[in-house]
């Protein structure tokens, strides 16, 4: 049984939104059918489980569904769909279960809170490749994060541009660098261009110390022939990581990339928040990334503390607890990827928030490369905040003994890092 939880809201009754769901999205319609017999709805049609009362809501996120309503009912509905109606297609389970609810009158307010699959789903699917284990051991990271950057500016520079200030970011000990998710393969920046110029920086320093950076190069295409190109390219180039802008590709690219590639798959999620934004409507970032994980992400790019964008941080926190929450086992779990105006200030209340973890990629773009020292300077800056979290040291006193931190706490701490 495949059990999906709505959150409906409607001036009128909610249990008859909640049975017109059911109805709607498995063997029913608009008139009475002579083939929907009780036989057949007691093998595949949906039903409702249970409806949990909300506070009601003066405000209705559909308004031009409102009506002259001036309150509106809401409630959180289960619905169970039978496997038998659905399998394990997860482009079935989208448009069934998912799509089709927002097309329903009378509703002025519907939203995805939750999912739970049933194991059949976890042997239909390959899930991350190599996920936290595998991303960790590939960049040879121990006991705190892997301490990542954004090539910035994102757009404009030419490949040796990029090149030069990955040599830097390398020096200074970075482990993680990778495209802006806006970086393809423009005319300017073409991705086999870009490619030869830092995969030998990258190697070089491998061959000297031991340590191999992973840069992950943006690989995404709507041609998945053209995408499984890049891919090639890359990992012949002696790569071994891959942004994939997962909502442009969709579905059958990310399937079609997972079965065949040797990248760590790092998950952007542009366009998640025309999805998510409103709280009345759309998704829980819970629902909708299980698909991914499902599909075969590694890395998973969520927000962080204070970020620049909208996200509350209780928002943050949540993301941050479905990535890390096994779906059927611990190895279908994603590495978490914690960004957007990140610097090292807000490593203690990461770690606060994450219970301690340090199971994650600190991601910082203009949090390093804008540093005042410059972005290796950027890069040990980020370290000694991580340094101070872990050890519980106000990140003040760290600073004292630290100038690079010192440095970004004076120019970041307005929380401008963009």
């Amino acid at each position: 049984m495949i059990r999906l939880t709505y959150r409906i809201e409607t001036p009128g009754s909610v249990e008859k939104m909640a049975t017109k769901i059911a109805s709607d999205q498995s063997t029913g319609t608009f008139v009475a059918l002579p083939g929907e017999t009780e036989e057949l709805k007691a093998r595949v049609a949906a039903r409702v489980v249970a409806i949990r009362p909300l506070p009601p809501t003066a405000r209705a996120s559909f308004p031009d569904e409102a009506g002259d309503a001036v309150s509106f009912n809401r409630a959180d509905v289960d619905i169970d769909f039978p496997l038998d109606a659905i399998g394990t297609d997860l482009s079935a389970l989208m448009t069934i279960a998912v799509g089709g609810v927002f097309s329903i009158k009378g509703m002025t307010g519907i939203r995805i809170v939750d999912m739970k699959l049933p194991p059949e789903f976890a042997a239909a699917h390959p899930g991350p490749q190599f996920g936290v284990s595998g991303s960790f051991a590939l960049t040879g990271v121990k006991n705190r994060p892997i301490i990542g950057t954004i090539v910035k500016p994102a757009l404009g520079l030419l490949p040796h541009e990029t090149a030069e200030m990955v040599d830097e970011l390398i020096d200074a000990g970075v482990d993680f660098v990778k495209d802006d998710e806006k970086l393809m393969s423009p005319a300017y920046s073409p991705l086999k261009e870009r490619v030869a110029a830092i995969m030998p920086k990258i190697l070089d320093h491998e061959q000297k110390t031991g340590k191999k950076v992973m840069y992950a190069f943006g690989i995404s295409h709507a041609d998945p022939d053209e995408m499984m190109r890049n891919h090639d390219m890359v990992l012949e180039a002696g790569g071994n990581c891959a942004v994939v802008n997962i909502n442009s590709i969709g579905f059958g690219g990310l399937a079609f990339l997972r079965k065949r590639s040797g990248l760590v798959l790092h998950a952007h999620r542009n366009g998640w928040d025309v999805l998510t934004r409103h709280a009345g409507l759309g998704f829980e970032f819970s629902v909708w990334q299980q698909f991914w994980r499902l599909l075969g992400i590694d890395q998973f790019q969520i927000n962080g503390i204070r970020v620049k964008y909208w996200e509350p941080d209780e928002s943050f926190v949540r993301s941050y607890q479905a990535v890390t929450s096994p779906l059927f086992s611990g190895a279908d779990v994603a590495l978490p990827v914690v960004g957007s105006g990140q610097w090292g200030g807000q490593a203690p209340d990461t770690i606060a928030a994450t219970g301690g973890s340090t199971n994650l990629l600190y991601l910082c773009g203009g949090g390093i490369v804008s540093h005042p020292g410059g972005p290796g300077a950027g890069v040990k800056a980020v370290k000694q905040a991580w340094e101070a979290a872990v050890a519980g040291v106000p990140l003040g006193t760290y600073a004292k003994d630290h100038p690079e931190l010192a440095q970004s706490i004076e120019k970041f701490a307005d929380g401008k890092a963009a």
